[in-house]
């Protein structure tokens, strides 16, 4: 039978082992989602959170902006002093505060989970320089279900070839502010990738007038804002005679945070080293 001090080492080496995570953003929409899916993570723990410098949640406990009552971690603009003791941060910002963070997390040796989107080609290459100096899994969408569609994207446009037209559709809420979404833009580079094009060459951002017929190597996307879409994608091989359509809905923005989470305890489990991985590292596809 144990005693009192061996449950009490117990329940301390239990605590320690537990993932220390940090949240960048947890004032918006995404950012309490990510604080609900640590909460709900048995081991995981919630040690510092960020909100902009002029923010009116500066300084409040995080547990009550997500509604789940006091956790004693109050919010801060400046993640330098507080990722001291943290393993991995989780940014669902924008690209200029992600890549601020990237610089912090490289000083604090923490390794960092990315969902932001919406990097301009020259944001894009800053932050591969800066990532390679940290664990960091990048990805557009964190969802299983979505990291599963890239891969039947992949699959389906390498065995379709040249026979089908492919057109990605995706819808956001009203709120969402770049277009096409990252998650559509990741299911056209999936499918360019299988059939050897540059999708910066083929992509069509929508259409409009006498444009022409088709080009057999284009692949469009067309864009739904409005109301309060989490997020729908859906990939079209329209061949001669038949149709194949690979969609994917999401119904709940913890969806993505759960697999944000997922993502951050790979980082710490697998002891990775400096570079980018991807969800398909994470879930091994």
């Amino acid at each position: 039978m144990k005693t009192d001090s061996a449950r009490y080492n117990q329940s301390i080496n239990k605590s320690m082992s537990k993932l220390k995570v940090g949240i960048a953003g947890v004032g918006g929409r995404m950012g309490r989602a990510l604080v609900e899916a640590v909460l709900s993570d048995a081991q995981a723990e919630l040690v510092c959170a960020s909100v902009s410098p002029n923010s009116s949640l500066l300084g409040a406990d995080v547990g009550e902006i997500a509604g789940f009552g006091r956790l004693n971690v109050k919010t801060v603009a400046d993640l330098s002093d507080a990722l001291a003791g943290t393993d991995v941060l989780i940014d669902f910002t924008s690209p200029e505060s992600t890549l601020q963070h990237l610089a912090l997390c490289a000083k604090s040796a923490t390794a960092i989970v990315v969902g932001t989107t919406g990097f301009t080609n020259v944001q894009q290459d800053e932050f591969n320089r800066q990532a390679q100096q940290l664990p960091c899994v990048f990805a557009a969408n964190f969802s299983t279900g979505v990291n599963i569609a890239l891969e039947l994207v992949a699959k389906a446009a390498k065995v379709l070839g040249d026979a089908a037209d492919i057109e990605i559709v995706e819808a956001h809420h009203r709120h969402k502010k770049d277009s096409p979404s990252g998650t559509a833009l990741a299911l056209g580079q999936a499918a360019a990738d299988s059939l050897h094009r540059d999708l910066k060459q083929v992509a069509v951002y929508g259409r409009e007038g006498m444009t022409g017929e088709r080009e057999r190597e284009t692949i469009g996307f067309a864009t739904v804002r409005g109301g309060d879409v989490v997020g729908d994608h859906s990939v079209q091989f329209l061949c001669e005679g038949e149709r194949l359509e690979i969609v994917h809905k999401a119904s709940s923005r913890l969806a993505f945070a759960k697999g944000a989470v997922r993502a951050a305890h790979w980082l710490k489990d697998t002891k990775t080293e400096a570079g980018i991985y991807s969800m398909s590292d994470v879930l091994s596809l």
